[in-house]
């Protein structure tokens, strides 16, 4: 599935306030779908739909939304309800009981209930609440997708600067990458966004670090506009409009330096390496809770793996434990705290990064789980290739590949893992 978002543009304030009523709607619905889960025993995803026809006759302002757009409401409870059981049977520790949502900013339309032009220039919504025609603003790659793929979804999102309609299509992106036989490991920090096998590093800008002061004098305005008890005034809602702004603004600053930075590292290695990090157990960490969290390791994974499925290259996740504590060359063991940055080992003597450490380790467990043997080589030296970050044959790879290539080792690993049937 593709998703493509485009803007709504050229809209009354009438047009915006029926959108607004259709997301309070789904709201509605999905809470009563809730709600119904929590009374009656034995509720099924079927019943769920059943209610959403009982609804529609029982409340007017229900009728009006569509009838896909109630059935998509209600399979959002569903979602909550199986994703719950899921844990409960997985015995996680937080199990995610199904909430009741007080803000939602989206409602979802299947195949009816909207209506496009045949330009793909605007979009008209046509069910009971006749919010009409919008405009869509979007890049030339959307416009190019609404005409050619077929439109499985569309959602309607609230953002505190506008409102936007997404497109689900029906399709998969598959594009043709350009393989290198390179590899790289990757080990992340907050002093360096990564570094890798070779010393190389990436900083990051800290976005929310360097418009911190700004968003705390919002904040500070919103505050002393607030009055407890009354309905807050225009002005309270000019400045809360105001913040939500500057927090966007640093989400899509972070999400673009993650796509960006991810797509660079899939396009120019065949193998990717990365620890698998439990961030919702290291935010715990007060004192770096901030700083973790401005740094979005998990949404720049998210693309890395997105990548990885789109030019078919190999993303792999290994496990963080010990990385950091084991010596790269020999496997001793060294402890060490968070504030000590360089790796010294006593049994092989060897002195290098911490990181760069870390990402030697990664890499050799990637490595290990495609059954090859990664070798970092020193030029002059007998039995290796005289280059960093070569890969050697393993003796369960010697059967299965003959040439001597790394981009062909390399490849003939990553057929062999991603196909089931071996």
């Amino acid at each position: 599935m593709i998703v493509r978002e485009a803007k709504l543009l050229n809209g009354s304030k009438v047009q915006y306030q029926a959108l607004d009523e259709a997301i309070r709607t789904a709201q509605f619905i999905r809470n009563r779908a809730v709600r119904l889960w929590r009374d009656e025993p034995d509720v099924n995803k079927a019943r769920l739909s059943l209610l959403c026809k009982e609804l529609a006759h029982e409340f007017p302002f229900a009728k009006k939304l569509n009838s896909m757009a109630r059935q998509a409401s209600a399979e959002r409870a569903w979602n909550s309800i199986s994703n719950f059981y899921r844990r409960c049977r997985e015995g996680a520790k937080k199990k995610g009981y199904p909430q009741f949502k007080k803000n939602s900013r989206s409602v979802e339309y299947k195949t009816s209930g909207w209506k496009l032009s045949e330009d793909c220039l605007t979009i008209n919504f046509t069910d009971g609440f006749k919010a009409g025609q919008f405009s869509l603003f979007c890049n030339h790659e959307t416009r190019e997708d609404l005409f050619r793929l077929k439109i499985n979804r569309v959602r309607v999102v609230k953002r505190a600067d506008g409102y936007y309609a997404q497109f689900c299509f029906d399709a998969n992106r598959q594009e043709a990458g350009n393989y290198t036989g390179n590899v790289i490991g990757i080990d992340l920090g907050l002093k360096y966004f990564y570094k890798d096998q070779n010393d190389n590093t990436a900083i990051y800008p800290k976005y929310l670090r360097r418009t911190q002061k700004r968003i705390k004098k919002l904040q500070r305005r919103l505050s002393r506009k607030f009055v407890k008890g009354k309905p807050q005034s225009n002005n309270y809602h000019k400045a809360r409009i105001r913040l939500g702004k500057s927090h966007l603004k640093i989400q899509r600053q972070r999400k673009d330096w993650a796509v960006k930075l991810a797509r660079c590292v899939v396009s120019s290695n065949d193998v990717v390496v990365y620890e698998d990090l439990k961030i919702q157990n290291m935010v715990k960490n007060h004192h770096l809770a901030k700083s973790i969290s401005d740094a979005s390791w998990y949404q720049f994974t998210q693309w890395l793996d997105y990548y990885g499925k789109v030019w078919d290259k190999t993303v792999i996740s290994v496990a963080p434990h010990y990385t950091s504590q084991d010596c790269s060359n020999c496997g001793h063991r060294v402890k060490k705290s968070l504030s000590t940055r360089t790796h010294q080992c006593p049994e092989c003597k060897t002195e290098i990064c911490r990181d760069t450490n870390a990402a030697l380790n990664i890499l050799k467990k990637g490595m290990n789980i495609l059954g090859v043997e990664w070798v970092r080589g020193t030029e002059g030296h007998s039995g290796t290739s005289g280059k960093p970050g070569t890969l050697e044959k393993s003796s369960t790879a010697v059967d299965e590949e003959k040439s001597d290539s790394i981009s062909c080792l390399v490849e003939s690993r990553i057929n062999f893992v991603k196909n089931p049937a071996l």
